[in-house]
């Protein structure tokens, strides 16, 4: 073997450094630190000397990069049944997947052995370094380097993972491993503060499991509450179930099946923190009954468990399309929708809805707002394949506007962020009628560098500067700089499903720009009709239209001089309607602060700015001429804007992978809720999925695991074959 260049040696040091870690010099050919005071050392690759080997040093200086040592052939066969997955695994030809690494807060180190002595596993944490490539063994062969990202899992997870594999591999060898019997009955300790006795009031105030409605979830909840949460050893947190909550049960649980659950609430990841109900101050018997209803769902099964007065998430179930009465928008927003279903080859409801919806928020654009400055620019995106009929609306938009003399305020597609700018220094409002925002979606993920000048960025900008003086770019033989005031952009954007699921991203959930938008999922095309006699625009659309155009709120010329627009106000239900729906999506939003959930926080951040811009535009369609903002108004945008966030949550967790196996783990889910029964044959998933059969056995694996799906048999016209089932549909 040759040894590595120096240099290569180095550039991986820094790259381990850019990641977080510190690496060590070894002894070349060794695994031998170089210096005794490795542990203290925290050097810079430039020093690392020729010809060394490389020690990642683990634990806390390292942000908690420990590696899951397998010592043995029979650890290394058996790993995936037991450890978390991760795609970062090490190892060298002869010795090939005997490192996984993870990020653990907290791990310590602990070696395990058989009854003889002899190493099986090793979680390797502070005061530690394991050997990465491109160091060279003393055989002569090649550590593979630590390319990918480590998964990032609880320490008392891993931590009891690794010992299940250690207790697996000895039986394996004719072994015997000594567990606690589950069936002594807890002692009931009088001490309030006791943590068994909370965890005791905790579990009865939790409801019983009952066959057919949720039990699994349940059950599961339950012992997450144990274990994750008061943080009790696996054995005695059996005892406390099979005593305390599964005589409530309907019917009662197996001692196998509940430790199941136990097994799975010890390994599973969880959004909390262990010990996060053992930490508390409050009292158990202070709470309340718990409320399963709201417990927070990732992938469609249940993460943890929390009483009311902890922060909940909402449950992430698909609110499905918008309910055909979100349509009803009173006045000239019902006009056209009329006017447009009456003469589309292919009427849709939903889009008639987006294009009337876009065509009032840029007629009252610059001229009206609420109180709180708010103002009608809204930004659309209908999901809507091809043959649809997305483009009649955009047409009788287009005509309303010519007809009025507003033409050069229509834009149909985004050339560049410069292009948004220079359409309204010209006009000073805009609406943009886009039929390709699959590609300005995209280029959210791709602008690693928040360029100011993409297309979303202009966009988040624009929409956020409705009520101030907008600064345009300045060029390089531009004397003074140009502003527009109180710019005006509506969007009216079409997107294929497809497409626009496969480029959702946290980063784009996470986004501004995303968060603002009102996505409209107008479902299947409608059946073709032959269009109406009155193909002209009725004259009460111009009329409105016309009247908008003409409309010079304060006495100003809205294109020429600093715009005063007229302010709507809330009657006075209305506006206490507002308040509460604040306090409400305020609570949601603390409560995705406190458990660390960017989406949802980002979602819910703009929930009640989105009903109050909606109550607006329904004020100026239902009463051009003298606009409130209704009860009814408020009750419509609210429910709108509900679902709108919902919809958001959703999504996020039936397309936005944490990491790329967790990506095919939600490909894996989504081939299956696509088919009938929710099933599908292994063979049809394995061509479907296009992995490895290592790769495709660790997914199922981990579902299998996560009670996300069960193995089941396929009837066949030749023979009967191995399937899969979605558990959760």
């Amino acid at each position: 073997m040759v040894d590595p260049e120096p240099m290569e040696a180095r550039s991986w040091v820094a790259n381990y450094r850019e990641r977080g870690w510190f690496a060590v010099p070894l002894r070349p050919h060794s695994k031998s630190p170089a210096r005794r005071d490795w542990t203290s050392l925290r050097l810079n690759p430039e020093v690392f000397p020729e010809g060394c080997n490389i020690g990642l040093i683990l634990g806390e200086p390292s942000g908690w990069l420990v590696d899951v040592d397998l010592d043995c052939p029979e650890a290394i066969e058996l790993a995936d049944q037991y450890l978390p997955p991760t795609l970062a695994i090490t190892g060298r030809p002869s010795a090939t997947k005997s490192h996984r690494w993870y990020i653990a807060a907290g791990a310590t180190t602990e070696k395990h052995t058989d009854q003889r002595g002899s190493m099986i596993v090793e979680l390797r944490s502070t005061g530690a370094q394991t050997v990465v490539g491109p160091s060279i063994h003393p055989s002569g062969e090649i550590y593979e380097t630590l390319d990918a990202q480590p998964t990032t899992v609880p320490a008392p997870m891993l931590a009891a993972c690794v010992k299940a594999l250690a207790d697996a591999v000895i039986v394996r060898r004719g072994g015997s491993v000594t567990y606690n019997s589950p069936t002594v009955p807890p002692v009931r300790p009088t001490d309030a503060t006791d943590v068994e006795a909370r965890a005791i009031a905790y579990l009865s105030a939790m409801p019983p499991a009952v066959s057919g409605s949720g039990g699994h979830s349940q059950t599961y909840a339950a012992a997450t509450a144990l274990v994750h949460g008061f943080g009790i050893d696996a054995d005695r947190a059996m005892a406390i179930l099979a005593a305390e909550f599964n005589p409530r049960c309907d019917p009662p649980w197996s001692e196998k099946e509940l430790r199941h659950k136990v097994n799975q609430a010890a390994t599973k990841p969880h959004d909390r923190p262990f010990g996060w109900l053992r930490d508390s101050e409050a009292p158990a018997h202070q709470l309340p009954a718990v409320d399963l209803s709201h417990f927070y769902l990732q992938s469609q099964s249940v993460v943890t468990a929390s009483p009311v007065n902890e922060p909940q998430l909402e449950a992430t179930r698909d609110p499905g399309r918008l309910p055909e009465s979100m349509y009803e928008v009173p006045g000239f927003v019902r006009q056209v929708m009329d006017f447009t279903l009456a003469n589309a080859p292919y009427p849709n409801v939903a889009l008639a809805f987006c294009g009337a919806m876009a065509l009032q928020s840029f007629l009252a654009g610059r001229k009206v707002c609420t109180n709180g400055d708010l103002r009608t620019n809204i930004y659309l995106l209908a999901l809507a394949g091809s043959g649809t009929g997305k483009e009649f609306p955009r047409k009788v938009n287009s005509q309303v506007l010519f007809q009025i003399g507003e033409s050069r305020s229509i834009g149909d597609k985004f050339a560049s962020g410069e292009g948004i700018q220079d359409a309204l220094v010209r006009s000073g409002r805009m609406l943009f009628q886009n039929d390709e925002m699959d590609g300005v979606l995209r280029q959210i993920n791709l602008d690693r560098d928040n360029a100011r000048e993409s297309i979303p960025n202009i966009l988040l900008t624009l929409y956020t500067s409705a009520g101030d003086v907008y600064p345009i770019r300045v060029k390089a033989n531009q004397k003074d700089a140009i502003y527009v005031d109180q710019p005006h952009l509506t969007l009216f954007g079409t997107a294929t499903p497809k497409y626009f699921y496969e480029s959702l991203s946290r980063r784009m959930l996470t986004n501004g720009f995303f968060a603002r938008l009102n996505i409209i999922d107008v479902g299947k095309r409608g059946k073709g009709q032959t269009p109406g006699s009155a193909r002209d625009l009725p004259d009460s659309i111009l009329e409105t239209a016309k009247w908008w155009a003409d409309f010079t709120p304060n006495g100003g010329n809205f294109m020429t001089v600093h715009p005063k627009p007229a302010v709507v106000e809330f009657t006075t239900d209305a506006d206490v309607a507002i308040a509460e729906l604040r306090e409400q999506t305020e609570v949601e939003y603390d409560k995705a602060d406190d458990a660390g959930d960017e989406v949802a926080r980002a979602a819910w951040s703009r929930t009640c700015e989105h009903a109050k811009k909606l109550a607006l535009i329904y004020a100026c369609s239902e009463n051009h001429l003298d606009p409130k903002i209704t009860l009814a108004a408020v009750r419509w945008a609210s429910e709108f804007a509900l679902h709108q966030t919902r919809r958001q949550l959703y999504l996020a967790s039936v397309h936005v992978a944490e990491n790329p196996f967790h990506k095919e783990c939600l490909k894996f889910t989504k081939l299956l809720l696509e088919r009938p029964e929710n099933q599908m044959a292994r063979r049809e998933l394995m061509r479907a999925m296009r992995l490895k059969s290592q790769e495709f056995d660790q997914v199922v694996l981990t579902l299998l695991q996560q009670d996300d799906i069960e193995a089941i048999t396929i009837e066949t016209k030749t023979r009967p074959a191995q399937g899969y089932r979605l558990i959760h549909a």
